[in-house]
């Protein structure tokens, strides 16, 4: 086993790089099957998710090549069982996009249930709706989806909430379905355009994506293509969250600036400097933070994936901050890790109160989910002392190099094996 050693204290000062965006690439891999061709992705981030769903691909027939770290070759012909069993998809909540993909491309599709971060329900029974609008049967049997259509017709979706898998799961399964399929209610995220933008570099007929309202005008055949993906607005927001929680001077590159204007009105709020350029942002943080409110909501609004290291900067702010999760259930789990290092934190179903103290201090803690281990890497970075943080895996599935990326900057941070002679259990 693995853990991140952060010896906490240490100003940040450089550059860092972003990588590619996750949730793009976990759902335009998948759309991958949809072509009639060989598809080149570029700015692909390198980590387990990522390696995951390709992997995934592959044994289900497709030729997946890694020509360089950041760029995957996909010919998705070999695959002619739209088949995902358990043993492929239990790592990771995104395999639910196999769904649509397969069900666009053979009329039917056999995905086991997802797994993920265990943060709460994560009900399909919307994607499911949009799939039975397209014409669509489905049954569940022995933990598998199974969905079927003798032909798919696009109709009308009304989302009775704001979801990404569905937005992305009805978009697959309606590119090439007869006719036009509107969804409304529709995800506006970032990565819902950057998937439409390239099922339409492929030949689909997508409009409207980043609006509340998406028609996909259904078309016969798509081709190959080359497309590179957006940088990750959540590593980005993740990186400008711990300058202002160690304080320090850090130009973050690769970014688009107005995917993070919600994360950067919260900042400045708290007192953080922020200067913009075309595809850069400069923070800088030289005095104690002042208290804020954050409240999740669905895009344009401030991201769920960003409400841990948002509450782990708040731990030391001045005064007291209210973090309200508007989007899922159980995501204040990390809560008791933070605790560990002296943060004064009270939960209350979706509110979290949060007094902010002078210091945290290092303490053995664990990553209970993915951003939660990005919060635990934010707080040991403004800690005193030397913080201990278990079960990386899960950050690992969605932060590219982010022991390297971190020592760069400036972190006094490794990676080390837990039967490491030289390591010292807390």
């Amino acid at each position: 086993m693995e853990k991140i050693i952060i010896n906490g204290g240490n100003k940040l000062h450089g550059q860092v790089k972003i990588s590619g965006a996750k949730n793009a690439a976990v759902a335009i891999i998948p759309a991958v099957i949809l072509s009639d061709g060989v598809c080149r992705i570029e700015n692909v981030p390198d980590i387990q998710d990522v390696n995951l769903i390709a992997q995934i691909l592959f044994e289900m027939g497709a030729s997946v090549k890694r020509l360089d770290k950041s760029t995957l070759e996909i010919d998705p012909k070999g695959i002619r069982e739209p088949v995902a069993t358990y043993d492929l998809v239990r790592h990771m909540r995104a395999s639910s996009y196999l769904m649509g993909a397969l069900l666009g491309k053979f009329k039917r599709a056999e995905v086991a249930l997802p797994g993920g971060c265990d943060f709460g329900v994560r009900p399909v029974d919307q994607h499911l709706k949009g799939f039975t609008v397209l014409g669509a049967n489905h049954i569940v049997e022995s933990g598998m989806i199974k969905v079927k259509a003798d032909k798919l017709v696009g109709g009308h979706v009304y989302l009775d909430v704001v979801s990404v898998g569905a937005t992305v799961n009805i978009m697959l399964a309606a590119v090439k379905a007869e006719g036009r399929t509107t969804i409304e209610n529709a995800a506006k995220e970032p990565h819902i355009v950057d998937l439409a933008n390239f099922l339409n570099s492929m030949g689909a007929d997508v409009r409207g994506a980043g609006t509340d309202v998406i028609k996909v005008n259904g078309v016969k055949h798509l081709n190959g293509t080359t497309y590179s993906i957006i940088p990750d607005q959540i590593e980005a927001g993740t990186y400008m969250a711990a300058v202002a929680c160690a304080g320090g001077d850090v130009m973050i590159n690769n970014v688009i600036p107005k995917h993070l204007e919600s994360i950067t009105a919260k900042l400045r709020e708290m007192g953080v400097t922020i200067e913009e350029y075309d595809d850069s942002v400069r923070v800088i943080k030289d005095r104690r933070l002042r208290r804020c409110n954050v409240k999740t909501m669905p895009h344009p609004g401030f991201p769920t994936d960003m409400q841990p290291q948002i509450a782990a900067i708040l731990t030391m702010a001045d005064g007291t901050s209210i973090v309200n999760e508007a989007v899922w259930d159980n995501r204040f789990r990390y809560v008791e890790e933070l605790r560990r290092m002296g943060a004064e934190i009270s939960v209350d179903g979706k509110l979290a109160v949060i007094e902010g103290v002078e210091q945290l201090k290092g303490a053995p803690v664990k990553a209970t989910d993915l951003r939660a281990g990005a919060a635990m890497i934010i707080a040991a970075l403004g800690a005193k002392g030397k913080t201990q943080i278990e079960d990386i895996r899960h950050i690992e599935r969605g932060y590219e190099d982010v022991v390297e990326k971190f020592a760069a900057i400036g972190a006094d941070i490794k990676k080390v094996r837990s039967d490491d002679p030289t390591v010292k259990t807390a």
